[in-house]
């Protein structure tokens, strides 16, 4: 086990942080807003754990404080919270692609800037972030808690008052509306949630990564982690988790499938460097036969309840009479 952990533990780590960036898209989704504005959040939050790593906090020994990456990942939070209420509250009176194309328009302007300042590094970026543990499993104390506490959240989310807000403007505005739910205050609401998730992200995948520059934050990532909850689902939480740690771990299976000696040539290169040609097609077929993506609500209360109801139907059936 623990020679498995060694040699997979950049992509054990991956996965999970994969599965929260895919809660940051479903946030926004929970209350109907097509937001593909994560990336830049993402990019943020690293760069706020850059720069104070490697410029502001000194180093006193061999790793880096694990409070010191905490207290990163609340400041990259706090930050990227500000950002998204500022940019919420005019972009989020758009809808459908207007909205995706702004926010798009917000990741590559963010982009540009990280390019053109000396602080970010330009377009080198920044190296020799320190790091916290000294091995990449290590990450996992990060991590999987912060995977874990980011789904009780969305458990009670969904419980509770504003959670069903979210649901009702989602299925329709103009009827929330009527009933009293202020549509503007909840999406720039869920909207700022996901972007707070995917600042703290970004602050601990900087010491991960031990560099960091503006390729973290994309177009091309936008799609990749929208890929992660339109095949995974995006009615329940769970939906995002499963995309994100199945289709992060999916480039690393193509590219060992890429490199086997049995294929052809051109297909190992298309299975090792095709990976948004074939997100792109997961994405087209998705949408037409699983709308609702691999994991719905009425799936996963199936999946919990049913053996459960097998368990205990099959001991009130011996009992006589």
């Amino acid at each position: 086990m623990a020679e498995f952990f060694n040699t997979y533990g950049f992509l054990v780590v991956s996965m999970i942080f994969g599965a929260i960036l895919g809660i940051s898209v479903y946030l926004p989704l929970m209350a109907g807003q097509l937001s593909l504005a994560t990336p830049g959040f993402y990019a943020l939050g690293g760069y706020v754990a850059a720069i104070l790593s490697t410029k502001v906090f000194p180093s006193t020994g061999a790793t880096f404080p694990l409070y010191l990456v905490l207290l990163e990942m609340s400041i990259a939070g706090v930050l990227s919270g500000i950002l998204a209420i500022a940019l919420g509250i005019p972009v989020l009176r758009l809808r459908g692609i207007y909205l995706a194309i702004a926010t798009i328009a917000w990741v590559e302007i963010l982009r540009i800037i990280a390019l053109n300042l000396d602080i970010t590094g330009g377009a080198v970026g920044i190296f020799a972030i320190p790091q916290p543990f000294s091995t990449q499993i290590g990450y996992l104390w990060i991590a999987l808690p912060l995977l874990i506490l980011t789904m009780f959240f969305l458990y009670r989310l969904e419980k509770i008052k504003t959670g069903r807000a979210f649901n009702a403007i989602r299925a329709d505005e103009l009827a929330a509306s009527a009933m009293g739910i202020n549509p503007t205050y909840h999406k720039v609401l869920s909207f700022t949630l996901g972007a707070i998730l995917a600042g703290m992200v970004g602050a601990v995948s900087a010491h991960f990564l031990n560099t960091w520059n503006s390729r973290q934050g994309t177009f091309d990532a936008s799609i990749i982690y929208l890929a992660f909850v339109l095949i995974g689902g995006s009615r329940t939480f769970v939906g995002p988790v499963v995309g994100g740690i199945v289709l992060t771990a999916l480039p690393e299976v193509l590219r060992a499938m890429g490199g086997a000696g049995g294929l052809p040539l051109w297909l190992g290169n298309f299975l090792r460097d095709g990976r948004l040609i074939i997100f792109g097609v997961l994405i087209v077929l998705g949408t037409i036969f699983y709308p609702q993506g691999l994991i719905t609500p009425a799936g996963v209360k199936k999946f919990i309840t049913l053996p459960l109801s097998r368990l205990f139907g099959a001991k009130r059936s011996s009992l006589p009479g």
